[in-house]
């Protein structure tokens, strides 16, 4: 039988994703066959599958970590928030439907068995699977029917580590917390614990350990210092996102949207140190000197588009558009910078036609088809090659297409406006693609772009397989797993 094991949180954003990444990549580099699994998460921060679906981006960056392409299997149940209280659901790769909050609550109790039967095809496949958790297992009160912690660990029969964050302080109670609220058959689960973001010398955290171990009866498995080079990794959650701005160099600021998505298409961007990234949160203006605005992704088109306006950003795109200033759309962001957003079917909420900020001559029409791949083509104007992915429901068209600066698939793609100023595309993850990154910034004024990106990636997940490997016990990690 494969060896499993659940890394859980005292708490959400504690770094699970991290871990788990790490963990597999360490455990692979042992030799092992291993594989991540999610069985429920919560992002707009989606990746494609090869098998044509979509997953949250952190189980494609931990099946990275395991050197293997991402499948559906790693993340059954997909929320991708459209409102403060409902969510699109993704079972298997595929939209299910749209629900509110208080309605999932009986829904995901009728899931188990598609996570289940994703869980078994990975078993098939692997020596390892490393699961992470959602949120924390602490949530008592949506125990019932749970399929995100303790209602999958119970279901596969697994055991669990837990993960505490020292740097939002309260570890101690965090993880003492937890053991105290748990009931004794969810506890009996959990079978050591580990604390993550730790600052400065370990040992000062032995008194520490000491009253956890006293009150849990749980085994430290290690305590993890500050990684520094998280910042590298794709986030999971928008409330991630931070800006990198150095005073100097080109400079691009993006409106952080109220449902933004597929953000780490500014990884690549924000990685380089000539490169200042500004991420402008709602009430705050768009700066005047940018040099680019880009706007991102979006999982509400239309929404956002009336949240845009109503930060004022559209008179300060203006002004920048009027200073010959540059600016670049993808995805939902594209469709925004078009003349009109039609959604006759209602997709985003209620059905009408939509003005949209009238920067490109082009139309978008809501669909519910949802086109899901991965993409490779060239840069028209430079030649380079770039490769990404589509995620988006709805087709765009108009004049502007004619001025398409990308071949994807040999297929004309993107628009542009007569002067080249203003552009978008639906492509995600363009920029991970260094000669395309370098081109295209040096030719809107950048200077000294560097072009390593995905070396760096690669890079980061080795230097975090090593620190948790220092830091600790994969022995008896593994021994864990292989007593479930």
């Amino acid at each position: 039988m494969v060896k499993s094991i659940m890394i859980q949180g005292a708490g959400s954003n504690v770094g699970k994703s991290m871990i788990v990444a790490g963990l597999c990549r360490a455990f692979t580099n042992r030799g092992l066959k291993v594989l991540p699994f999610k069985p429920q998460n919560m992002s707009n921060n989606a990746s494609v599958t090869t098998d044509g679906g979509e997953i949250g981006r952190a189980q494609a960056m931990q099946a990275m970590a395991c050197g293997v392409s991402p499948v559906i299997d790693m993340n059954p149940v997909l929320l991708k928030p459209e409102s403060d209280i409902g969510s699109q659901v993704i079972v298997q790769g595929q939209r299910l439907t749209t629900v509110k909050a208080r309605d999932y609550a009986q829904l995901k109790s009728t899931l188990m068995p598609r996570v289940m039967e994703s869980f078994n095809k990975l078993s098939e496949k692997a020596d390892l699977i490393i699961v992470e958790g959602a949120g924390s297992p602490a949530e008592t009160n949506l125990r019932a029917g749970d399929i995100a912690n303790m209602g999958f660990a119970q279901a596969a029969n697994i055991p669990v580590l837990l993960v505490g964050d020292i740097d939002r302080g309260g570890v101690i109670a965090q993880l003492v917390g937890t053991h105290s609220i748990l009931d004794a058959d969810d506890l009996s689960r959990i079978k050591g614990f580990m604390i993550n973001k730790f600052r400065g010398d370990v040992t000062l955290f032995d008194g520490g350990l000491t009253e956890i171990i006293k009150h849990t009866k749980w085994t430290s498995l290690g305590v993890l210092p500050w990684f520094t080079g998280a910042s590298y990794l794709p986030a999971e959650d928008a409330s991630d996102i931070k800006p990198k701005s150095l005073g100097s160099g080109f400079k691009i600021v993006v409106p952080k949207f109220s449902r933004i998505a597929n953000f780490d298409d500014l990884d690549p961007l924000s990685a380089d140190p000539n490169i200042s990234v500004e991420i402008i949160s709602a009430g705050q203006p768009l700066p005047l000197d940018a040099d680019l605005v880009l706007l991102p992704g979006t999982k509400s088109t239309i929404g956002d588009l009336k949240f845009f306006r109503n930060q004022g950003w559209d008179i300060d795109l203006a002004a920048h558009v009027r200073a010959g200033g540059q600016v670049l759309g993808i995805c939902g962001g594209y469709q925004m910078l078009g003349q009109e957003i039609v959604d006759i079917e209602g997709i985003e909420g209620a059905p009408g036609r939509y003005q949209g900020l009238g920067y490109l001559n082009v139309v978008t029409e809501m669909h519910v088809e949802k086109k899901l791949a991965f993409v490779s083509g060239i840069d028209l104007i430079s030649g380079s090659k770039i490769e990404g992915y589509e995620i988006h429901i709805g087709q765009t068209s108009g004049t502007d297409c004619n001025n398409n600066w990308l071949v994807i698939d040999n297929n004309k793609s993107g628009a542009s406006s007569k002067d080249g100023k203003i552009q978008g595309c639906y492509i995600h993850g363009l920029f991970s693609s260094d000669e395309f990154r370098k081109n295209y910034l040096e030719r809107i004024g950048a200077i000294n772009i560097k072009s390593e990106y995905s070396a760096k990636v690669e890079k980061t997940l080795e230097d975090l397989a090593k620190h948790i490997e220092k830091n600790c016990d994969l022995d008896e990690i593994l021994k864990i797993a292989s007593d479930k």
